[in-house]
This record gives C-alpha cells, structure tokens and sequence, in this order.
C-alpha cells in the first residue's frame, strides 16, 4: 500500500490543480457572460453595472458544472506531467510503487469533488440559477416571462386525455397562446379538437378563449369560453417548463413523480437524475483517461501530441455521453442505462489501456 505521506502529497496536488483548473473555467465563463450581458443592457437605464455583475455570477455556477468533467481531465493531466517532468513518478515507480497505487489517491480526491458537486454545488447552482433568471425575466422582458417556441403538454382529467400544444407561453406556462387541444375519451378513442386564442389555468380546468370545436361527424361549433377539465396544477405546470438541468438534485425525485403522476413526460429528469448519480464515475472516467495518456511522459516524450490525445479522447467520451443521452431523452433507452453507459465504458477503456501499458 502507499505510504499515508504519499497518499496525502498525491491528494493535494490532485486537488489543488483540479479547483484550480475549475476556478480559472468558472472566470472565464463569469468574463464572458458578463462582457456580452453589458452589451445587450447598453442604453438600458434600469441594468447597473452592479447589477449585471450579480446576475452574471449567479449564473456562472450552472454553467461551469457543465464542464466539470473537463476541468478534471485537463487538472489530472497538468498534475501528471508536472509529476512526471519533476520525477516523482520516477522515484514512486523504482520505490516499487504501482500505478494503481499512486492512482489511488487522486481517484479519492475525484470521488469526493463528484459526489461534492451533486450533493452541494449542484443544488447552489439551480437555485442561483432560478434567482438569476427571475432578474434577467425583470431587467430585460418588463416582468412578463414569455416562451416563443411551441410545445406540447399532455394531461389526465376525469374526462380522459388531452393533448395541448400552443405557440406562445407565459408566466411559467400558465398561459397559453394559438392553442390546439386534441381531446380523447376514458377508452382511448378520439372525441374533439379544440382550437383556441388563450388558455388559463384555473383550479381543476383549462379556461380557453375563443374556441373552435371540431368532432368527428358534426358541424365545428364556436365558443367564447371553453372548460377542459385537469389534475395539472401551476407548479407542475411551471416545472413542466424547467430545463432537467436547472432542477436541483434532490428535487430531481420529487418532480418525476409528480410530473409521471400527471400524465407528462418525465423521463428528461430520470436521465438528469441517473446522470448525476453517475457523474462521480465520469470524473474517474476522466482521470483514467488522463492517466492512459499523461504516464507517457517521461518515457517517450512529445507532450504536446499527448496532451492533444487526452483532450480529444475526453471529447469524444463527452459526444458519446451527448449521444446516448439524447436516445435516452427520446426515449429510446432507459435512463438508468444512458446516464451509466458512458461513465462505465470510459472506466473500462481507461482501465483497458493503462493495464495494456502498464503490464502488457
């Protein structure tokens, strides 16, 4: 086993260059994001320059956890080659220390940061990421939230199904623009098409403006008012509308079962929820990874060359995660096998290589 000296030096250079790769990705997402928001608030009495900078850094959390992987291959890699270039390694490896011994530590220290960043940063960043969009709704759309893009929203009442489908949305999807609902009955089988201007959500019903019905083998019929019963209620309709990646990880849960529970899609938050419970095993993906390429250093040269080879083979576990959990998010594949796949795979890659390497 390693010495406890060993084990703590490894750990805290491991550390320390992982949170310091990560802190240097979080200021220049914080730099960027603030330049362009002063541009689009140019002219814009009411967005101070304090201001903008608090909604820049509330932010910057939810976009820096997305690359988090990132920041654990490129901190692993820069920890080894300055091990390597220093000869640490070198002495570790003639003490008689292996790799999977002076691994050892470093794969701690990226447990902890992964089970750290589901468990506590993630939550802090959904909810500075819900206080930040309440202000850019304020500062830049006059308080009215509105939602151009098309969408679809399927329900249970006592009446059957229905499925609605609307242009416009505002306040948090509680209102609806250019409706059209297809009605069915308890059995399955079709019953009416309702084509209306607005819909509100009221307590236990739809209320649509300006309805135009449409059933089979009858005359279209127009209304000023029509009632569609629902169980929806405004928060599972206003988290209907909330990104999977905006939810914090212990609400992840909570809003599948009440989203399963009233007949929409839930299936997003599964593969969100599975994905962070596998995200500890991607950051030791990552640092095998960077082992199979950095533990090269010191014995065939060409840093560059390698170093290009650890990020494009992190790229291409990063486009085949993307992949699979957009089959995941179509339904294709079940969450639980979309969000793991990638993490276990690129485990067993690493693993594959570095024993390749390491004992032929």
């Amino acid at each position: 086993m390693v010495g406890w000296t060993l084990t703590r030096y490894l750990a805290k250079r491991f550390a320390v260059t992982i949170l310091a790769v990560f802190a240097s990705i979080f200021a220049l997402i914080y730099l960027v994001d603030f330049v362009e928001m002063l541009r689009r608030s140019s002219g814009m009495s009411t967005a101070s320059a304090p201001l903008v900078a608090y909604l820049c850094l509330l932010r910057a959390p939810y976009v820096s956890e997305q690359v988090l992987p990132f920041a654990v291959l490129a901190g692993c890699m820069f920890a080894f080659v300055n091990l390597s270039r220093r000869l640490e390694l070198v002495v570790a490896r003639a003490a008689g220390v292996s790799v999977w011994q002076f691994l050892a530590p470093p794969a701690m220290v990226v447990l902890a940061i992964g089970v750290l960043s589901i468990t506590v940063y993630n939550p802090l960043a959904a909810f500075a990421k819900e206080r930040a969009d309440g202000i850019e709704t304020d500062l830049f759309r006059g308080g009215v939230n509105v939602t151009d893009s098309s969408m679809w929203i399927r329900q249970r009442s006592v009446d059957g199904q229905a499925i609605l489908r609307a242009e416009q949305s505002s306040d948090s999807g509680n209102r609806l623009s250019s409706v059209t609902v297809f009605v069915y009955r308890p059995d399955g089988s079709f019953q009416e098409r309702v084509d209306a201007a607005t819909a509100s959500l009221k307590p236990g019903y739809w209320e649509l403006k300006d309805a135009r019905i449409i059933a089979p083998d009858e005359e279209p019929q127009s209304h000023d008012t029509y009632l569609l019963a629902t169980y929806l209620t405004p928060e599972q309709v206003t988290q209907s509308f909330l990104a999977p990646d905006a939810v914090s990880f212990w609400r992840l849960p909570d809003i599948a079962y009440r989203t399963e529970q009233a007949g929409l899609d839930a299936n997003r938050y599964r593969l969100r929820y599975q994905s962070l419970l596998a995200r500890p095993l991607m950051l030791v993906a990552m640092l095998l990874i960077a082992a199979s390429f950095s533990l090269r250093f010191f014995r065939f040269g060409g840093v560059a060359r390698t170093v290009a080879g650890g990020v494009m083979a992190g790229f291409v576990l990063y486009v085949a995660t993307k992949l699979v959990g957009d089959l995941g998010g179509a339904g294709l594949l079940s969450a639980a096998v979309a969000a793991w796949t990638p993490a276990v795979l690129g485990t067993l890659l690493g693993t594959l290589v570095l024993l390749n390497q390491e004992d032929g």
